[in-house]
């Protein structure tokens, strides 16, 4: 099982996530990538050795996945279970999309982040990019971050999301509740500040909760994937003009030679008879 890192193994992760994704494309193998990036980190951290290991077993499986589950000491669940879903075949999720989720989320583990913070960020990428409830709150419930109280909870969380309003699970576990119901026999998760925004926000849309969360407990904004822009679709725009170009050239080279036969612009009938 994984177990709480120290501040430089959580920078040298989001360099290495970072640098990955942003490498990608350049046309080197993954292990070519993988090879080139372990020489740039600290050589006091793991993750070098970390990094020799997906080496090998890239060459067998050919994804990142299962090297991070053999290695549950080092990476967390969530994490592996992030990557893992960006490697299925039949799935929407893009790679480079888990990797930056990844990079924030490490980024913000060596800044210093609080199991409230952590949660909120997990559980928004579970919603943000439709990944399955089940395996995701299973996964983020095996984080070394949270306590037993913590993991218990996020398991019940699991069974009655959906069915419960998620602001009023947050607001019946804060110490805002604690206040009004001092005989409240059940472990505080969350303090004054995220109980009265849980309270603020039940029965409205989940988004404006998780907004309100973001900016009042500074955790990193969840990567989504970008609506198409203009760039993407000049491409398409383009072939499209291209084509009729092409065909308006033919037009004038047929003109030049004699004359358009329009005779093959028409359907041929083939109830007519020939005489």
């Amino acid at each position: 099982m994984a177990q709480l890192l120290e501040r430089e193994e959580y920078v040298e992760q989001a360099y290495f996530y970072r640098t990955l994704n942003e490498r990608m494309q350049q046309g080197m193998s993954t292990q070519e990538l993988l090879f080139s990036i372990r020489q740039e980190l600290l050589s006091t951290s793991r993750l070098p050795l970390a990094l020799d290991f997906m080496r090998t077993e890239l060459k067998h499986t050919g994804g990142f996945g299962t090297a991070m589950a053999h290695m549950s000491h080092y990476f967390t669940t969530f994490q592996t279970f992030v990557i893992t879903e960006a490697e299925r075949q039949e799935g929407r999720f893009d790679f480079r999309i888990a990797l930056e989720i990844l990079e924030r989320e490490a980024k913000y583990r060596a800044e210093g982040a609080s199991r409230q913070g952590i949660f909120f960020y997990q559980f928004e990428t579970l919603c943000r990019n439709r990944l399955g409830y089940d395996a995701g709150l299973g996964a983020m419930a095996g984080d070394p971050i949270y306590d037993e109280h913590w993991s218990e909870w996020i398991l019940t969380v699991r069974k009655q999301v959906g069915l419960v309003d998620f602001a009023d699970m947050i607001y019946v576990r804060s110490e805002h509740y604690k206040k009004k119901d001092p005989d409240m026999n059940k472990a505080v998760l969350f303090g004054e500040k995220e109980g009265r925004i849980a309270e603020a926000n039940r029965r409205k849309d989940p988004v404006f909760l998780f907004s309100a969360l973001a900016r009042h407990l500074g955790y990193p904004g969840v990567p989504r994937p970008k609506p198409p822009g203009e760039v993407e679709n000049a491409i398409p725009k383009l072939l499209r003009a291209v084509e009729r170009l092409e065909t308006r050239i033919k037009l004038l080279e047929e003109e030049l030679r004699g004359g358009i036969n329009i005779a093959k612009f028409f359907a041929k009938d083939s109830s007519q008879k020939k005489p």
